[in-house]
C-alpha cells in the first residue's frame, strides 16, 4: 500500500511539473536584429577596410557555428552599409534576414563583427 501511494505521488509530481525547453532552444534576453533594424559594424579600421567597404554596399552575413574543430559558416541576412560611426565603425541597416551580435559581415577582403545599434 505504501509503495503505491509513492508511485501515486511521484507520478502526480511528473504530470504536474512544467515542460521545460532544453537549454539550446531557451536563451533569455538573445538580440536579433530583423530587417528595418540599424546595426554597428565593428571593423579593424585600417585603410584597405574603409577602401573596401563603401558606403550604400550590401553586405552578406554569416553566423560561425561548429566551433574550432569543425568551423562552418552559413548565410543568415544582408546588412547595407548607410555610413562612417567613428574610426572603427560602420553604421548599417538589415536589409535581409536576421542577425544577431556576432554574426559577420563579409566582404572579398575584409570582414566586420555585427553589434547592436549605439548611437
Amino acid at each position: 500500500m505504501r509503495k503505491s501511494i509513492v508511485f501515486l505521488a511521484m507520478l502526480a509530481l511528473v504530470i504536474a511539473a512544467p515542460a521545460t525547453l532544453p537549454a539550446k532552444d531557451k536563451v533569455e534576453g538573445e538580440v536579433v536584429m530583423a530587417v528595418g533594424n540599424k546595426v554597428n559594424l565593428f571593423h579593424s579600421g585600417t585603410a584597405d577596410v574603409k577602401k573596401e567597404i563603401c558606403i550604400n554596399d550590401v553586405i552578406p552575413v554569416f553566423r560561425e557555428y561548429g566551433g574550432a574543430k569543425n568551423p562552418r559558416s552559413k548565410e543568415v541576412g544582408q546588412v547595407k552599409v548607410l555610413s562612417y560611426a567613428g574610426e572603427h565603425y560602420f553604421e548599417g541597416e538589415v536589409v535581409k534576414g536576421e542577425v544577431k551580435p556576432g554574426d559577420v559581415a563579409k566582404k572579398t577582403g575584409a570582414a566586420c563583427l555585427i553589434q547592436p545599434y549605439r548611437q
